[in-house]
Protein backbone atom coordinates (compact mmCIF):
# COMPACT_ATOMS: atom_id res chain seq x y z
CA UNK A 1 0.00 0.00 0.00
CA UNK A 2 1.18 3.53 -0.76
CA UNK A 3 1.45 6.65 1.37
CA UNK A 4 -0.75 9.39 -0.01
CA UNK A 5 -2.06 12.79 1.02
CA UNK A 6 -5.74 12.66 1.99
CA UNK A 7 -8.04 14.72 -0.20
CA UNK A 8 -9.53 16.28 2.93
CA UNK A 9 -6.10 17.62 3.91
CA UNK A 10 -5.55 19.22 0.49
CA UNK A 11 -8.99 20.84 0.82
CA UNK A 12 -8.08 22.10 4.27
CA UNK A 13 -4.70 23.54 3.33
CA UNK A 14 -6.18 25.33 0.31
CA UNK A 15 -9.04 26.68 2.44
CA UNK A 16 -6.52 28.07 4.95
CA UNK A 17 -4.27 29.57 2.27
CA UNK A 18 -4.93 33.10 1.02
CA UNK A 19 -3.63 33.09 -2.54
CA UNK A 20 -3.31 36.89 -2.48
CA UNK A 21 -1.03 36.73 0.55
CA UNK A 22 0.95 33.84 -0.95
CA UNK A 23 1.58 35.50 -4.31
CA UNK A 24 2.19 38.92 -2.74
CA UNK A 25 5.05 37.39 -0.73
CA UNK A 26 6.80 36.75 -4.05
CA UNK A 27 5.27 39.28 -6.46
CA UNK A 28 4.10 42.69 -5.22
CA UNK A 29 0.37 42.99 -5.92
CA UNK A 30 -1.78 46.11 -6.17
CA UNK A 31 -5.51 46.28 -5.49
CA UNK A 32 -7.58 46.81 -8.63
CA UNK A 33 -11.29 46.74 -7.83
CA UNK A 34 -12.19 43.37 -6.34
CA UNK A 35 -9.01 41.75 -7.62
CA UNK A 36 -5.27 42.31 -7.42
CA UNK A 37 -2.84 42.99 -10.24
CA UNK A 38 0.87 42.81 -10.99
CA UNK A 39 3.23 42.48 -13.88
CA UNK A 40 3.30 38.78 -14.64
CA UNK A 41 6.13 36.82 -12.96
CA UNK A 42 6.10 34.27 -15.79
CA UNK A 43 6.83 36.61 -18.70
CA UNK A 44 8.19 40.14 -19.10
CA UNK A 45 5.66 42.93 -19.48
CA UNK A 46 5.38 46.63 -18.71
CA UNK A 47 1.59 46.82 -18.28
CA UNK A 48 0.15 44.50 -15.60
CA UNK A 49 -1.97 41.69 -17.03
CA UNK A 50 -1.57 39.25 -14.13
CA UNK A 51 -4.66 39.15 -11.90
CA UNK A 52 -5.38 37.38 -8.63
CA UNK A 53 -8.92 36.82 -7.40
CA UNK A 54 -9.40 36.49 -3.62
CA UNK A 55 -12.95 35.20 -4.18
CA UNK A 56 -11.91 32.46 -6.59
CA UNK A 57 -8.48 31.84 -5.00
CA UNK A 58 -7.21 31.76 -8.57
CA UNK A 59 -4.65 33.66 -10.65
CA UNK A 60 -4.62 34.33 -14.39
CA UNK A 61 -2.36 36.20 -16.80
CA UNK A 62 -4.06 37.62 -19.87
CA UNK A 63 -0.66 37.93 -21.56
CA UNK A 64 0.93 34.47 -21.34
CA UNK A 65 -2.20 32.63 -20.09
CA UNK A 66 -0.55 31.27 -16.95
CA UNK A 67 -3.25 30.38 -14.43
CA UNK A 68 -4.08 28.16 -11.48
CA UNK A 69 -4.55 27.92 -7.73
CA UNK A 70 -2.08 28.26 -4.86
CA UNK A 71 -0.56 24.84 -5.50
CA UNK A 72 -0.15 25.56 -9.21
CA UNK A 73 1.52 28.89 -8.44
CA UNK A 74 4.15 27.31 -6.21
CA UNK A 75 4.78 24.54 -8.73
CA UNK A 76 5.31 27.10 -11.51
CA UNK A 77 7.04 29.92 -9.62
CA UNK A 78 9.21 27.92 -7.23
CA UNK A 79 9.61 24.97 -9.64
CA UNK A 80 8.27 22.48 -7.09
CA UNK A 81 6.77 19.06 -7.50
CA UNK A 82 3.12 18.71 -6.48
CA UNK A 83 3.96 17.07 -3.14
CA UNK A 84 6.56 19.74 -2.39
CA UNK A 85 4.05 22.50 -3.12
CA UNK A 86 1.47 20.96 -0.77
CA UNK A 87 4.09 20.61 1.96
CA UNK A 88 5.19 24.21 1.45
CA UNK A 89 1.61 25.43 1.92
CA UNK A 90 1.18 23.13 4.91
CA UNK A 91 4.34 24.51 6.52
CA UNK A 92 3.08 28.07 6.04
CA UNK A 93 -0.06 27.12 7.96
CA UNK A 94 1.85 25.19 10.62
CA UNK A 95 0.34 21.89 9.50
CA UNK A 96 1.95 18.46 9.24
CA UNK A 97 0.83 16.34 6.29
CA UNK A 98 -1.01 13.25 7.62
CA UNK A 99 0.25 10.70 5.12
CA UNK A 100 -1.89 7.60 5.23
CA UNK A 101 -1.85 4.12 3.76
CA UNK A 102 -4.24 3.46 0.90
CA UNK A 103 -4.91 0.22 -0.97
CA UNK A 104 -6.11 2.27 -3.96
CA UNK A 105 -3.37 4.22 -5.60
CA UNK A 106 -2.05 5.22 -8.95
CA UNK A 107 1.45 3.85 -9.61
CA UNK A 108 2.64 7.24 -10.84
CA UNK A 109 1.35 8.94 -7.69
CA UNK A 110 2.98 6.28 -5.54
CA UNK A 111 6.35 6.77 -7.23
CA UNK A 112 6.08 10.55 -7.02
CA UNK A 113 5.26 10.51 -3.32
CA UNK A 114 7.86 7.87 -2.46
CA UNK A 115 10.52 9.76 -4.39
CA UNK A 116 9.51 12.97 -2.67
CA UNK A 117 9.71 11.51 0.83
CA UNK A 118 13.11 10.03 -0.04
CA UNK A 119 14.31 13.33 -1.49
CA UNK A 120 13.13 15.22 1.56
CA UNK A 121 15.21 12.89 3.74
CA UNK A 122 18.25 13.60 1.55
CA UNK A 123 17.83 17.37 1.89
CA UNK A 124 17.62 16.94 5.67
CA UNK A 125 20.76 14.78 5.62
CA UNK A 126 22.68 17.40 3.62
CA UNK A 127 21.66 20.13 6.05
CA UNK A 128 22.86 18.04 8.99
CA UNK A 129 26.21 17.45 7.26
CA UNK A 130 26.54 21.18 6.55
CA UNK A 131 25.94 21.93 10.24
CA UNK A 132 28.47 19.25 11.19
CA UNK A 133 31.16 20.78 8.95
CA UNK A 134 30.36 24.26 10.27
CA UNK A 135 30.76 23.04 13.84
CA UNK A 136 34.18 21.54 13.01
CA UNK A 137 35.65 24.87 11.92
CA UNK A 138 36.45 26.40 15.36
CA UNK A 139 38.60 23.41 16.34
CA UNK A 140 40.75 23.44 13.19
CA UNK A 141 43.24 26.29 13.33
CA UNK A 142 44.73 25.89 9.81
CA UNK A 143 41.27 26.28 8.27
CA UNK A 144 40.56 29.33 10.42
CA UNK A 145 43.92 30.81 9.46
CA UNK A 146 43.15 30.29 5.76
CA UNK A 147 39.80 32.08 6.04
CA UNK A 148 41.36 34.93 8.04
CA UNK A 149 44.06 35.23 5.38
CA UNK A 150 41.28 35.60 2.79
CA UNK A 151 39.83 38.39 4.94
CA UNK A 152 36.56 36.68 5.82
CA UNK A 153 34.73 37.81 8.94
CA UNK A 154 32.80 35.57 11.32
CA UNK A 155 29.57 37.16 10.04
CA UNK A 156 30.25 36.16 6.42
CA UNK A 157 31.45 32.69 7.47
CA UNK A 158 28.17 32.18 9.34
CA UNK A 159 26.02 33.66 6.56
CA UNK A 160 27.42 31.19 4.03
CA UNK A 161 27.71 28.42 6.67
CA UNK A 162 31.34 27.78 5.69
CA UNK A 163 32.81 24.77 7.48
CA UNK A 164 35.65 22.28 7.48
CA UNK A 165 35.93 18.59 6.53
CA UNK A 166 38.47 16.95 8.90
CA UNK A 167 41.47 15.16 7.45
CA UNK A 168 40.03 11.70 8.09
CA UNK A 169 38.82 9.04 5.69
CA UNK A 170 35.58 8.18 7.42
CA UNK A 171 34.35 10.96 9.70
CA UNK A 172 31.13 11.53 7.72
CA UNK A 173 30.77 7.80 7.15
CA UNK A 174 30.92 7.14 10.90
CA UNK A 175 28.71 10.07 11.86
CA UNK A 176 25.97 9.64 9.26
CA UNK A 177 26.37 6.11 7.83
CA UNK A 178 25.67 3.84 10.75
CA UNK A 179 23.78 1.26 8.70
CA UNK A 180 23.38 0.16 5.08
CA UNK A 181 20.37 2.40 4.45
CA UNK A 182 22.16 5.50 5.78
CA UNK A 183 25.28 4.70 3.77
CA UNK A 184 23.19 4.42 0.61
CA UNK A 185 21.77 7.88 1.26
CA UNK A 186 25.32 9.24 1.59
CA UNK A 187 26.15 7.70 -1.78
CA UNK A 188 22.95 9.18 -3.24
CA UNK A 189 24.06 12.71 -2.31
CA UNK A 190 27.67 12.20 -3.39
CA UNK A 191 29.27 12.34 0.07
CA UNK A 192 30.98 8.95 -0.19
CA UNK A 193 33.38 7.43 -2.71
CA UNK A 194 34.60 3.89 -3.37
CA UNK A 195 38.12 2.95 -4.51
CA UNK A 196 39.27 0.09 -6.72
CA UNK A 197 39.36 -2.22 -3.70
CA UNK A 198 35.73 -1.30 -3.00
CA UNK A 199 36.73 0.49 0.20
CA UNK A 200 34.27 3.26 1.12
CA UNK A 201 35.56 6.65 2.29
CA UNK A 202 34.55 10.31 2.64
CA UNK A 203 34.69 12.28 -0.60
CA UNK A 204 35.74 15.49 1.17
CA UNK A 205 38.77 15.50 3.49
CA UNK A 206 40.94 18.32 4.83
CA UNK A 207 39.00 20.95 2.93
CA UNK A 208 37.26 24.21 3.70
CA UNK A 209 33.63 23.43 2.88
CA UNK A 210 31.15 25.69 1.09
CA UNK A 211 27.54 24.44 1.25
CA UNK A 212 25.71 24.97 -2.04
CA UNK A 213 22.09 25.93 -1.35
CA UNK A 214 19.16 26.14 -3.72
CA UNK A 215 16.80 29.09 -4.03
CA UNK A 216 14.79 27.77 -1.08
CA UNK A 217 17.84 27.56 1.17
CA UNK A 218 18.15 23.77 1.14
CA UNK A 219 21.70 22.39 1.15
CA UNK A 220 22.00 20.38 -2.06
CA UNK A 221 25.77 19.96 -2.54
CA UNK A 222 29.22 21.10 -1.38
CA UNK A 223 32.32 22.68 -2.77
CA UNK A 224 35.61 22.02 -0.97
CA UNK A 225 38.88 23.99 -1.11
CA UNK A 226 42.02 22.09 -0.10
CA UNK A 227 44.38 23.67 2.46
CA UNK A 228 47.63 22.28 1.07
CA UNK A 229 49.03 21.67 -2.41
CA UNK A 230 46.97 18.54 -2.95
CA UNK A 231 45.10 18.26 -6.23
CA UNK A 232 42.46 19.10 -7.15
CA UNK A 233 42.51 22.47 -5.42
CA UNK A 234 38.70 22.66 -5.66
CA UNK A 235 36.45 19.62 -5.41
CA UNK A 236 32.70 19.78 -5.96
CA UNK A 237 29.88 17.36 -5.27
CA UNK A 238 29.01 15.18 -8.26
CA UNK A 239 25.59 15.23 -9.89
CA UNK A 240 23.25 13.54 -7.44
CA UNK A 241 19.66 13.04 -6.34
CA UNK A 242 19.69 16.58 -4.89
CA UNK A 243 22.13 18.41 -7.16
CA UNK A 244 22.21 19.25 -10.86
CA UNK A 245 24.91 21.89 -11.14
CA UNK A 246 23.68 23.37 -14.41
CA UNK A 247 20.40 24.29 -12.69
CA UNK A 248 21.84 26.14 -9.68
CA UNK A 249 23.66 29.36 -8.85
CA UNK A 250 25.87 29.41 -5.78
CA UNK A 251 25.03 32.36 -3.52
CA UNK A 252 21.60 33.09 -5.00
CA UNK A 253 19.82 32.16 -1.78
CA UNK A 254 22.16 34.36 0.26
CA UNK A 255 21.81 37.27 -2.20
CA UNK A 256 18.00 37.12 -2.05
CA UNK A 257 18.13 37.11 1.74
CA UNK A 258 19.73 40.57 1.53
CA UNK A 259 17.47 41.86 -1.26
CA UNK A 260 14.67 39.75 -2.72
CA UNK A 261 14.51 41.94 -5.86
CA UNK A 262 18.08 43.01 -6.65
CA UNK A 263 18.63 45.51 -9.46
CA UNK A 264 21.54 43.39 -10.71
CA UNK A 265 22.96 39.92 -10.30
CA UNK A 266 26.69 39.57 -10.96
CA UNK A 267 27.63 36.11 -12.26
CA UNK A 268 31.18 35.05 -11.40
CA UNK A 269 32.92 31.69 -11.72
CA UNK A 270 33.64 30.35 -8.21
CA UNK A 271 32.18 30.27 -4.73
CA UNK A 272 35.28 31.92 -3.21
CA UNK A 273 34.65 34.89 -5.52
CA UNK A 274 31.08 35.19 -4.23
CA UNK A 275 32.13 35.03 -0.58
CA UNK A 276 35.01 37.49 -1.04
CA UNK A 277 32.72 39.99 -2.78
CA UNK A 278 30.12 39.62 -0.01
CA UNK A 279 32.82 40.45 2.54
CA UNK A 280 33.21 43.85 0.85
CA UNK A 281 29.46 44.48 0.62
CA UNK A 282 28.86 43.19 -2.91
CA UNK A 283 25.84 41.13 -1.90
CA UNK A 284 24.49 40.48 -5.39
CA UNK A 285 27.14 38.08 -6.72
CA UNK A 286 26.37 34.46 -7.65
CA UNK A 287 28.55 31.75 -9.16
CA UNK A 288 27.94 29.37 -12.04
CA UNK A 289 29.90 26.67 -10.20
CA UNK A 290 32.66 26.20 -12.70
CA UNK A 291 30.41 25.59 -15.69
CA UNK A 292 29.71 27.83 -18.64
CA UNK A 293 26.56 29.68 -17.60
CA UNK A 294 23.68 27.46 -18.69
CA UNK A 295 20.22 28.41 -20.02
CA UNK A 296 18.72 27.13 -16.76
CA UNK A 297 21.04 29.34 -14.68
CA UNK A 298 20.21 32.39 -16.78
CA UNK A 299 16.50 31.72 -16.49
CA UNK A 300 16.92 31.31 -12.73
CA UNK A 301 18.76 34.63 -12.46
CA UNK A 302 16.22 36.52 -14.58
CA UNK A 303 13.45 35.37 -12.26
CA UNK A 304 15.03 37.58 -9.58
CA UNK A 305 16.42 40.55 -11.52
CA UNK A 306 16.17 42.48 -14.77
CA UNK A 307 19.94 42.84 -15.25
CA UNK A 308 22.73 40.27 -15.31
CA UNK A 309 26.41 41.18 -15.48
CA UNK A 310 28.75 38.32 -16.38
CA UNK A 311 32.21 38.79 -14.90
CA UNK A 312 34.96 36.62 -16.40
CA UNK A 313 38.72 36.44 -16.74
CA UNK A 314 40.10 38.22 -19.80
CA UNK A 315 41.84 35.11 -21.16
CA UNK A 316 40.55 32.99 -24.03
CA UNK A 317 38.74 30.60 -21.68
CA UNK A 318 36.96 33.51 -20.01
CA UNK A 319 35.87 35.04 -23.31
CA UNK A 320 34.69 31.67 -24.61
CA UNK A 321 32.64 31.21 -21.44
CA UNK A 322 31.14 34.68 -21.91
CA UNK A 323 30.18 33.89 -25.50
CA UNK A 324 28.45 30.66 -24.45
CA UNK A 325 26.57 32.62 -21.79
CA UNK A 326 25.45 35.11 -24.45
CA UNK A 327 24.20 32.35 -26.75
CA UNK A 328 22.35 30.66 -23.89
CA UNK A 329 20.74 33.93 -22.79
CA UNK A 330 19.18 34.97 -26.12
CA UNK A 331 15.82 33.16 -25.72
CA UNK A 332 15.36 34.77 -22.29
CA UNK A 333 16.22 38.34 -23.29
CA UNK A 334 12.74 39.81 -23.25
CA UNK A 335 12.33 43.57 -23.59
CA UNK A 336 13.37 45.29 -20.37
CA UNK A 337 15.99 42.70 -19.50
CA UNK A 338 19.70 43.43 -19.89
CA UNK A 339 22.79 41.29 -20.01
CA UNK A 340 26.25 42.83 -19.79
CA UNK A 341 29.82 41.54 -19.84
CA UNK A 342 32.95 42.64 -18.01
CA UNK A 343 36.43 41.13 -18.18
CA UNK A 344 38.91 41.55 -15.34
CA UNK A 345 42.53 42.59 -16.01
CA UNK A 346 45.03 39.82 -16.69
CA UNK A 347 45.94 37.88 -13.57
CA UNK A 348 43.00 39.21 -11.57
CA UNK A 349 39.89 37.49 -10.27
CA UNK A 350 37.04 39.13 -8.32
CA UNK A 351 38.66 38.18 -5.00
CA UNK A 352 42.07 39.71 -5.74
CA UNK A 353 40.58 42.73 -7.55
CA UNK A 354 38.24 43.80 -4.75
CA UNK A 355 40.90 43.30 -2.09
CA UNK A 356 43.18 45.63 -4.04
CA UNK A 357 40.66 48.30 -5.11
CA UNK A 358 37.83 47.94 -2.59
CA UNK A 359 34.08 48.02 -3.13
CA UNK A 360 34.02 51.43 -4.82
CA UNK A 361 36.81 50.53 -7.21
CA UNK A 362 35.17 47.22 -8.09
CA UNK A 363 31.75 48.76 -8.72
CA UNK A 364 33.29 51.55 -10.79
CA UNK A 365 35.00 48.90 -12.90
CA UNK A 366 31.91 46.77 -13.51
CA UNK A 367 29.90 49.90 -14.34
CA UNK A 368 31.92 49.92 -17.58
CA UNK A 369 30.56 46.51 -18.59
CA UNK A 370 29.80 46.04 -22.28
CA UNK A 371 26.21 45.75 -23.35
CA UNK A 372 25.14 42.55 -25.05
CA UNK A 373 25.13 44.38 -28.38
CA UNK A 374 28.66 45.72 -27.89
CA UNK A 375 30.05 42.36 -26.82
CA UNK A 376 28.29 40.45 -29.58
CA UNK A 377 29.42 42.69 -32.44
CA UNK A 378 32.94 43.22 -31.09
CA UNK A 379 33.37 39.44 -30.87
CA UNK A 380 31.92 38.77 -34.33
CA UNK A 381 33.98 41.58 -35.85
CA UNK A 382 37.20 39.73 -34.99
CA UNK A 383 36.07 36.95 -37.35
CA UNK A 384 35.42 39.07 -40.46
CA UNK A 385 37.15 41.53 -42.76
CA UNK A 386 35.05 44.70 -42.93
CA UNK A 387 36.99 46.01 -45.91
CA UNK A 388 35.49 43.36 -48.19
CA UNK A 389 31.96 42.61 -49.32
CA UNK A 390 32.52 38.99 -48.40
CA UNK A 391 33.42 40.01 -44.85
CA UNK A 392 30.20 41.97 -44.44
CA UNK A 393 28.22 39.08 -45.86
CA UNK A 394 29.86 36.76 -43.33
CA UNK A 395 29.02 39.17 -40.48
CA UNK A 396 25.38 39.09 -41.53
CA UNK A 397 25.46 35.29 -41.73
CA UNK A 398 26.89 35.11 -38.20
CA UNK A 399 24.72 37.79 -36.61
CA UNK A 400 21.26 37.21 -38.09
CA UNK A 401 20.67 33.76 -36.51
CA UNK A 402 21.71 35.16 -33.12
CA UNK A 403 19.45 38.21 -33.41
CA UNK A 404 16.51 36.06 -34.47
CA UNK A 405 16.80 34.02 -31.26
CA UNK A 406 16.24 37.07 -29.04
CA UNK A 407 12.87 36.99 -27.30
CA UNK A 408 12.27 40.74 -26.98
CA UNK A 409 11.01 42.48 -30.12
CA UNK A 410 12.42 45.93 -29.22
CA UNK A 411 15.86 44.50 -28.42
CA UNK A 412 15.77 42.47 -31.62
CA UNK A 413 14.97 45.60 -33.63
CA UNK A 414 17.75 47.53 -31.89
CA UNK A 415 20.35 44.90 -32.82
CA UNK A 416 18.89 44.75 -36.31
CA UNK A 417 19.53 48.49 -36.65
CA UNK A 418 23.09 48.15 -35.31
CA UNK A 419 23.84 45.37 -37.80
CA UNK A 420 22.41 47.45 -40.64
CA UNK A 421 24.73 50.35 -39.73
CA UNK A 422 27.75 48.06 -39.68
CA UNK A 423 26.79 46.61 -43.05
CA UNK A 424 25.96 49.98 -44.56
CA UNK A 425 22.42 48.84 -45.36
CA UNK A 426 19.94 51.71 -45.12
CA UNK A 427 17.31 50.61 -47.63
CA UNK A 428 14.31 49.36 -45.62
CA UNK A 429 13.29 46.76 -48.21
CA UNK A 430 16.77 45.28 -48.28
CA UNK A 431 16.96 45.37 -44.49
CA UNK A 432 13.58 43.65 -44.17
CA UNK A 433 14.80 40.86 -46.46
CA UNK A 434 17.94 40.49 -44.37
CA UNK A 435 16.20 40.47 -40.97
CA UNK A 436 12.37 40.46 -40.98
CA UNK A 437 10.79 42.76 -38.42
CA UNK A 438 8.35 40.02 -37.48
CA UNK A 439 9.67 36.50 -37.17
CA UNK A 440 7.61 33.92 -39.04
CA UNK A 441 8.57 31.17 -36.64
CA UNK A 442 8.22 33.21 -33.47
CA UNK A 443 6.64 31.02 -30.86
CA UNK A 444 3.46 32.09 -29.15
CA UNK A 445 2.29 31.25 -25.67
CA UNK A 446 -1.37 31.58 -26.63
CA UNK A 447 -3.16 28.25 -26.36
CA UNK A 448 -5.56 27.33 -29.15
CA UNK A 449 -8.94 28.95 -28.40
CA UNK A 450 -11.62 26.76 -26.88
CA UNK A 451 -14.88 26.98 -28.79
CA UNK A 452 -17.63 28.60 -26.74
CA UNK A 453 -20.66 26.32 -26.35
CA UNK A 454 -23.66 26.56 -24.01
CA UNK A 455 -22.39 23.63 -21.91
CA UNK A 456 -18.92 25.14 -21.59
CA UNK A 457 -20.54 28.42 -20.56
CA UNK A 458 -22.50 26.58 -17.86
CA UNK A 459 -19.37 24.84 -16.58
CA UNK A 460 -17.34 28.07 -16.68
CA UNK A 461 -19.96 29.97 -14.68
CA UNK A 462 -20.24 27.18 -12.12
CA UNK A 463 -16.47 26.79 -11.67
CA UNK A 464 -16.15 30.53 -11.10
CA UNK A 465 -19.32 30.82 -8.98
CA UNK A 466 -19.83 27.56 -7.06
CA UNK A 467 -22.85 29.01 -5.24
CA UNK A 468 -24.81 28.71 -8.52
CA UNK A 469 -25.13 24.98 -7.84
CA UNK A 470 -28.28 25.78 -5.81
CA UNK A 471 -30.10 26.65 -9.05
CA UNK A 472 -29.39 23.31 -10.75
CA UNK A 473 -32.46 21.01 -10.83
CA UNK A 474 -32.41 17.26 -11.34
CA UNK A 475 -30.47 16.66 -14.56
CA UNK A 476 -31.76 13.18 -15.35
CA UNK A 477 -33.96 14.44 -18.22
CA UNK A 478 -30.97 16.02 -19.97
CA UNK A 479 -29.17 12.70 -20.36
CA UNK A 480 -31.29 11.90 -23.42
CA UNK A 481 -29.47 14.75 -25.21
CA UNK A 482 -26.08 13.02 -24.88
CA UNK A 483 -24.58 16.50 -24.50
CA UNK A 484 -20.73 16.49 -24.23
CA UNK A 485 -19.69 17.78 -20.81
CA UNK A 486 -23.00 17.02 -19.07
CA UNK A 487 -21.44 14.30 -16.91
CA UNK A 488 -18.69 16.69 -15.79
CA UNK A 489 -21.25 19.42 -15.07
CA UNK A 490 -23.25 16.98 -12.94
CA UNK A 491 -20.15 16.02 -10.93
CA UNK A 492 -19.21 19.69 -10.48
CA UNK A 493 -22.71 20.46 -9.23
CA UNK A 494 -22.56 17.62 -6.70
CA UNK A 495 -19.12 18.76 -5.47
CA UNK A 496 -20.22 22.39 -5.04
CA UNK A 497 -23.29 21.32 -3.07
CA UNK A 498 -21.32 18.96 -0.86
CA UNK A 499 -18.49 21.45 -0.16
CA UNK A 500 -20.36 24.63 0.75
CA UNK A 501 -18.07 27.64 0.33
CA UNK A 502 -15.66 25.85 -2.00
CA UNK A 503 -13.53 28.16 -4.17
CA UNK A 504 -12.48 27.96 -7.80
CA UNK A 505 -8.97 27.05 -6.72
CA UNK A 506 -10.23 24.14 -4.61
CA UNK A 507 -12.54 22.90 -7.38
CA UNK A 508 -9.64 22.69 -9.83
CA UNK A 509 -7.57 20.67 -7.40
CA UNK A 510 -10.16 17.87 -7.49
CA UNK A 511 -9.44 17.37 -11.20
CA UNK A 512 -5.65 17.65 -11.17
CA UNK A 513 -4.01 14.77 -13.09
CA UNK A 514 -7.23 14.08 -15.00
CA UNK A 515 -8.20 14.84 -18.58
CA UNK A 516 -10.54 17.59 -17.35
CA UNK A 517 -7.92 19.62 -15.44
CA UNK A 518 -6.57 21.78 -18.29
CA UNK A 519 -10.00 22.49 -19.84
CA UNK A 520 -11.37 23.46 -16.42
CA UNK A 521 -8.41 25.79 -15.85
CA UNK A 522 -9.20 27.51 -19.15
CA UNK A 523 -12.92 27.74 -18.35
CA UNK A 524 -12.01 29.28 -15.00
CA UNK A 525 -10.50 32.20 -16.96
CA UNK A 526 -13.70 32.86 -18.93
CA UNK A 527 -14.74 35.51 -16.45
CA UNK A 528 -15.60 38.38 -18.80
CA UNK A 529 -18.29 36.66 -20.88
CA UNK A 530 -21.16 37.89 -18.71
CA UNK A 531 -21.73 41.09 -16.75
CA UNK A 532 -21.41 40.33 -13.06
CA UNK A 533 -24.97 41.40 -12.24
CA UNK A 534 -26.30 39.02 -14.92
CA UNK A 535 -24.33 35.90 -13.96
CA UNK A 536 -27.21 34.21 -12.11
CA UNK A 537 -29.73 35.05 -14.81
CA UNK A 538 -27.43 33.83 -17.59
CA UNK A 539 -26.76 30.59 -15.73
CA UNK A 540 -30.48 29.88 -15.27
CA UNK A 541 -31.31 30.82 -18.87
CA UNK A 542 -28.59 28.51 -20.20
CA UNK A 543 -29.95 25.66 -18.10
CA UNK A 544 -33.42 26.43 -19.47
CA UNK A 545 -31.99 26.22 -23.00
CA UNK A 546 -31.03 22.58 -22.42
CA UNK A 547 -34.37 21.64 -20.87
CA UNK A 548 -36.15 23.25 -23.84
CA UNK A 549 -34.02 21.06 -26.10
CA UNK A 550 -35.39 18.02 -24.27
CA UNK A 551 -38.95 19.32 -24.73
CA UNK A 552 -38.31 19.90 -28.45
CA UNK A 553 -36.84 16.42 -28.83
CA UNK A 554 -39.87 14.82 -27.14
CA UNK A 555 -42.30 16.91 -29.21
CA UNK A 556 -40.53 15.91 -32.44
CA UNK A 557 -40.70 12.25 -31.43
CA UNK A 558 -44.43 12.35 -30.69
CA UNK A 559 -45.25 14.27 -33.89
CA UNK A 560 -43.27 11.75 -35.94
CA UNK A 561 -45.15 8.88 -34.31
CA UNK A 562 -48.48 10.61 -34.90
CA UNK A 563 -47.73 10.73 -38.64
CA UNK A 564 -46.83 7.07 -38.93
CA UNK A 565 -48.94 5.12 -36.47
CA UNK A 566 -50.97 7.61 -34.45
CA UNK A 567 -50.92 8.47 -30.73
CA UNK A 568 -52.72 7.00 -27.76
CA UNK A 569 -54.94 9.36 -25.71
CA UNK A 570 -52.22 9.55 -23.06
CA UNK A 571 -49.58 10.45 -25.66
CA UNK A 572 -51.86 13.14 -27.12
CA UNK A 573 -52.26 14.60 -23.62
CA UNK A 574 -48.48 14.52 -23.12
CA UNK A 575 -47.91 16.27 -26.47
CA UNK A 576 -50.39 19.01 -25.54
CA UNK A 577 -48.62 19.55 -22.21
CA UNK A 578 -45.23 19.73 -23.90
CA UNK A 579 -46.45 22.27 -26.46
CA UNK A 580 -47.96 24.37 -23.68
CA UNK A 581 -44.75 24.21 -21.63
CA UNK A 582 -42.69 25.23 -24.67
CA UNK A 583 -44.99 28.19 -25.27
CA UNK A 584 -44.72 29.28 -21.63
CA UNK A 585 -40.92 29.18 -21.70
CA UNK A 586 -40.47 31.24 -24.85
Amino acid sequence: MANHIPRSFIDDVLARTDIVELINSRVKLKKAGREYQACCPFHHEKTPSFTVSPKKQFYHCFGCHAHGNAISFLMEYDKLEFIEAVEELAAMQGLEIPYEKSPHFNGKDHNTQSNYRSKKDLFQLMQEIAQFYHQQLPSHLPAQAYLQQRGLSAEVIDRFQIGFAPNQFNVVLKQFGRNAEERQKLFDVGMLSRNEKQDVYDRFRNRVMFPIRDRRGRTIAFGGRVLNDEKPKYLNSPESHTYHKGNQLYGLFEALQVNDSPDTLLIVEGYMDVVALAQFGIDYAVASLGTATTPEQIQLAFRSTEQIICCYDADRAGRDAAWRALENALPFLEDGRQMKFIFLPDGEDPDTFIRQYGKEGFENYISQAQSLSEFMFSTLSTQVDFSSKEGKTKLAALAVPLINRIAGEMLRLSLRKTLAQKLGVFDQTQLEQLIPTKLENATTHNPPPMKKTPMRLLIALLVQNPELSQFVPNLEALKTLQEPGLNLFEKLTALCREKVGITTGQILEYWRDTEHFRPLEILATWDHLVDEEKIGETFRETLKFFFLQVIDKNIEGLIAKERTEGLTPQEKHTLAQLLQKKQQNK
